[in-house]
């Protein structure tokens, strides 16, 4: 009788344990937050220490000094997540409660999901503290291209009307003042007063023609007749020369559009590889996150089990 009382006394606080076991989540939100936070702090430290040491910041716009800016940014920013979710899936280990009358199993499931749930909320909270360094890192690249886009259209098709707003005071402004000087050169100065005048008339032809594509017959025709009555040459040398500098700005033109088309996929490349290396590093740090956790739990439940005895 004593024999059966005392292991039916042994046997109801193992199933009072199990009881409780059950009924208790499996996700210990403290230590995953204590991890989490670990390791946010950790990635500020190791951010601010690569700013320090020039690898945060890559320009895709030099040749040789931009790559190795490139490589040194990817193995700082892999060496970051190492370290950060290392230390952040351990601590979530470490501290998470004992899980009693577990399998190894589910054990090992369990601190294997927690290391992981510290690696998102870890990422979260790196992506709200320094969204604008992510932004920085995969945008520089392409809104440069589009800015360099931009002004090579504004140079062309929107000539017209920074010539309606500059009003001829602000020299040297626009591209095409260069073009348009050169088809009024003439050695004979100025009496009339109206050279102004005839400049952003000419600069708005011309602006119009290289956005077309084409310079219309009656346009070449006034043009040469006004740089005729200008400089004093024949109508003949006069149209040449509305030729030759029409050929000279088209050139011009296409070649700046050339060139910011070519500036444009650069930069396209340089924010995909970007984002390809960003996202690399993250999955690294998920697995690392994930097995220093297990890491983590085996040292807690061996610490458990000691101070048990």
């Amino acid at each position: 009788m004593q024999a059966q009382s005392t292991s039916s006394a042994a046997h109801v606080p193992t199933q009072g344990v199990d009881a409780v076991e059950a009924a208790r989540s499996g996700v210990s939100w403290g230590a995953i937050l204590a991890g989490a936070a670990a390791a946010t702090a950790l990635s500020l430290v190791l951010y601010l220490l690569g700013s320090g040491l020039g690898l945060s910041a890559a320009s895709p716009w030099s040749d040789n000094s931009g790559v190795a800016f490139g490589i040194g940014a990817i193995l700082w920013l892999t060496l970051t997540q190492l370290a950060a979710s290392a230390i952040g899936g351990y601590m979530a280990g470490r501290l998470r409660t004992k899980w009693t009358s577990l399998h190894t199993d589910e054990v090992y499931f369990r601190d294997t999901a927690h290391g992981f749930l510290t690696w998102a909320v870890s990422t979260m909270l790196a992506a709200a503290l320094f969204s604008g360094v992510i932004a920085k890192m995969t945008g520089t690249a392409v809104d440069a291209g589009a800015g360099v886009a931009k002004a090579t259209m504004a140079s062309g098709a929107a000539a017209t009307a920074a010539a309606a707003k500059d009003n001829g005071d602000s020299a040297g402004g626009n591209p095409l003042d260069y073009f348009s000087d050169m088809m009024l050169r003439t050695d004979k100065p100025d009496t009339t007063g109206g050279s102004a005048d005839l400049r952003q008339e000419t600069m708005r032809i011309l602006a119009n023609s290289v956005k077309n594509g084409s310079l219309a017959a009656d346009d070449r025709a006034y043009l040469a007749s006004r740089i005729a009555a200008r400089t004093g040459l024949d109508q003949a040398t006069a149209e040449k020369r509305v030729d030759d500098v029409y050929a000279r700005s088209a050139a011009a033109a296409a070649k700046a559009k050339a060139t910011a088309k070519e500036a444009a996929d650069t930069a396209r490349k340089a924010a995909a590889g970007t984002a390809l290396w960003l996202t690399v590093a993250l999955l690294i740090g998920a697995f690392v996150a994930s097995w220093c956790a297990t890491l983590g739990g085996k040292l807690r439940d061996g610490v458990a089990h000691v101070s048990h005895r």
